[in-house]
């Protein structure tokens, strides 16, 4: 069974409340993950979660997107099925956004969890080099853990 979510901050993003912080939106993350199928996580091991701020910008130069807030995360790596065993590679990195992932929070009402599950979700799907569609089959997996 899966870790559960941390407590989530109420669902209205205008009620005052200070905004979760990288702390809160990383153990969001964790539980996700935690949720996942085993066969899934089981590749996941050497992927480092980072939660920052903002992209910088030479990821959004690199992505060509012109506002950080229209990036809610990325993974930076190559996919399972393209790596070549090299040592001295990098670890593979999902990076989540938390003034993105809060501005959408903001601007569309989904829970704030859910939404965290659904970007670390989304780039762990590029992990395994996955489609849109598979990746939303993915998602619906977690939710049945």
């Amino acid at each position: 069974m899966g870790r559960q979510a941390p407590d989530r901050p109420r669902d209205d993003a205008a009620s005052g409340e200070p905004a979760p912080d990288a702390a809160w939106m990383e153990a969001c993350a964790r539980a996700a993950i935690a949720a996942l199928p085993p066969e899934f996580r089981a590749h996941l091991g050497e992927v480092v979660l980072h939660v920052d701020e903002w992209a910088d910008d030479a990821t959004l130069a690199d992505l060509g997107i012109a506002h950080p807030l229209d990036l809610t995360g990325t993974y930076q790596g190559l996919p399972v099925g393209e790596k070549a065993g090299e040592s001295g590679q990098l670890p593979d990195r999902i990076r989540l956004y938390r003034r993105a992932i809060l501005d959408e929070w903001i601007d569309t009402g989904v829970r704030l969890d859910d939404l965290v599950r659904h970007v670390v979700i989304h780039e762990i799907g590029h992990h395994f080099g996955l489609s849109d569609a598979d990746m939303h089959a993915l998602e619906d997996a977690a939710d049945e853990a």
